[in-house]
């Protein structure tokens, strides 16, 4: 259980930086982001996320937010995965994922 959970906290980390990349390099230049190629190349790490985001959204949210709301239910999403890592690790500390957990306290 815990390797699975490293696995799924990884990815959320992977999609979390990616979206802070893409800010920042949107922030360089915001009128012409979108001809960017790594600003796409992020987008296109970011793109599952997002779209999963606009569904689960309602629809007064407006499409230029969700980006945001996106990298805040990541957040969320990976705060709940460190938890359920910490208390599996409890449980069962002969998990080899467990060896990180323990080594960072």
């Amino acid at each position: 259980m815990a390797t699975l959970l490293t696995i799924v906290k990884a990815v959320l980390e992977i999609a979390g930086m990616a979206l802070i990349a893409q800010f920042a390099i949107g922030a360089f230049s915001w009128k012409r982001r979108h001809q960017n190629l790594v600003y796409k190349l992020f987008e296109v790490v970011t793109s599952p996320f997002t779209r999963l985001t606009r569904l689960v959204t309602p629809k007064f949210v407006l499409d230029r937010h969700i980006p945001l709301a996106t990298f805040f239910l990541l957040l969320v999403v990976w705060m709940a995965v460190l938890f359920e890592l910490a208390g599996s690790c409890r449980a069962d500390p002969q998990q080899r994922a467990c060896a990180a957990v323990q080594q960072s306290k």
